[in-house]
């Protein structure tokens, strides 16, 4: 069976109407509910760089320890193309600075694994420039985290490198033993490529996954002039595991056949269908580890 963990974005009240649990809540919650690790949000109002003193890692190591669970990934937030307008602040360094200081951190709590983004293209960034800003930001941070025995992980989630070829690509060319990748199934699927595909082509880089289930829905633009609709690109709605559209038990089979053995981690960070209520929160999460072990 995978190992499971519970990422802590889906009770930290990012989206409209989803209510906030506290870090020091959410790890005992994550344990009841019967996941045996954490995904923790490395930013404000769970795990900010900011916060975590001396004394307040070793509480949080210590409460996941005596509750059971284990740190299995810190999630890191960055964007490598961002700050054309003011090329004169260094925020490339600062990202790269940050990313190693997360390492620092997911090493005294017993973390392996630091989640990394790409970049999401703008204008006044060509699109090599983004690339070449990714590959020598991700090289040198993973050079950082190796110092404390840390992996990164580039999720395929911002726009630079989404697409599992490009991602490919992009690991080869940082080409550091520590810069993995973190491939989720939701992004394939929107995109209209097999997941499964996906996992196949990514499995030498391949160290973790986070899941999360959608519904699509059509949208629809009135024009008045025509007395008729055009069609917008559709809206997604996530739902509880096994409801929407993508075809996670092919997915899973994927991760099976190519001998994936690390974790699998539910989330909830988008409008949720029967709202964002705590408890609704509860019951998808508990959905989840039913749905995985009857899988």
């Amino acid at each position: 069976m995978f190992k499971l963990a519970l990422h802590s974005v889906s009770y930290a009240g990012v989206w409209p109407g989803q209510d906030r649990v506290d870090l020091e809540q959410f790890i005992p919650k994550a344990a009841k509910l019967g996941f045996e690790a954490v995904m923790l949000m490395a930013k404000r109002p769970h795990l900010s760089l900011l916060d975590m003193s001396p004394a307040v890692r070793r509480e949080v190591k210590k409460r996941a320890d005596g509750n059971g669970v284990r740190i299995a990934v810190l999630a890191g937030y960055n964007d490598f193309a961002m700050g054309a307008e003011v090329p004169d602040v260094p925020l490339r360094e600062m990202q790269v600075y940050y990313i190693g200081e997360l390492a620092r951190l997911a090493a005294d709590l017993g973390c392996p694994l630091v989640r990394v983004f790409t970049a999401f293209e703008r204008d006044g960034v060509p699109y090599q420039t983004a690339w070449g800003y990714a590959v020598s930001c991700l090289r040198e941070g993973a050079r950082r985290a190796a110092d404390f025995g840390v992996s990164l992980g580039v999720q395929n989630h911002h726009d630079l490198a989404v697409e599992v070829e490009s991602l490919v690509d992009l690991l080869a060319e940082v080409n550091e033993p520590n810069c993995k990748a973190c491939f989720d199934a939701w992004a394939p699927a929107l995109q209209g490529s097999d997941p499964a595909v996906g996992v196949r082509r990514i499995a030498p880089y391949l160290a973790h996954t986070t899941v999360a289930d959608y519904v699509r829905r059509p949208r629809f633009k009135y024009v008045p002039a025509l007395v008729n609709y055009q069609q917008q690109t559709d809206a997604v709605r996530a739902v509880p595991m096994g409801e929407g559209f993508i075809d996670y038990r092919r997915f899973f089979a994927a991760l099976k056949e190519v001998g994936y053995s690390g974790y699998v981690a539910y989330e909830m960070c988008s409008p949720l269908r029967g709202g964002g209520s705590e408890a609704n929160l509860d019951r998808c999460a508990a959905a989840f580890v039913k749905y995985m072990r009857e899988l």
